[in-house]
């Protein structure tokens, strides 16, 4: 009886070692959409004060192919964001984790946070995989046996995003 309960003891600290990690993570989840969300709103604010949208420019191509003239080649970069707005405007904006604003040229703003958007993009995919390995763990243990079936979050889990 000391051995199955020994046992049954382990089992049930690992089953909630686990629990602690999913709620950690679903936790993280939640901070990293926060950060996300702060993140689209001061791009949007950037792209309203350019005057642009992510589609309202010509393609990089189209743009080449208009200022190229005959004679020397010469090719002006557009970038999708800055539009024809002064790149060099400086601009007010203050980094994640930081309270000091700092006045930076626009080009550099809105490249920053669309650096830091793709980060946080990659971390939070990360993240929700990372939530999906942890409830079927639990699930697998039994632990979610009364709340959802182990078929049923089998399916769940392995559901994949095809690429359009």
């Amino acid at each position: 009886m000391d051995g199955n309960m020994k046992a049954f003891q382990e089992r049930l600290m690992a089953l909630e070692t686990e629990g602690e990690q999913l709620l950690l993570a679903r936790h993280l989840v939640v901070e990293n959409d926060r950060i996300r969300n702060g993140t689209r709103e001061a791009l949007t604010a950037i792209r309203k004060r350019a005057r642009t949208t992510k589609t309202s420019l010509p393609s990089p191509f189209e743009s080449i192919m208009k200022d190229m003239a005959p004679g020397p080649t010469t090719v002006k970069g557009v970038c999708t964001t800055c539009g024809d707005h002064d790149s060099e405007e400086r601009t007010w904006m203050t980094f994640p984790g930081a309270d000091v604003f700092v006045r930076v040229p626009f080009h550099a703003a809105h490249t920053i946070l669309e650096t830091d958007q793709e980060g946080l993009d990659y971390e939070a995919k990360k993240l929700q995989s990372y939530v999906k390995e942890k409830s079927l763990l639990i699930s697998e243990q039994g632990a979610l046996s009364d709340k959802i079936g182990h078929n049923v979050l089998r399916s769940l889990v392995t559901l994949t995003d095809k690429s359009k």
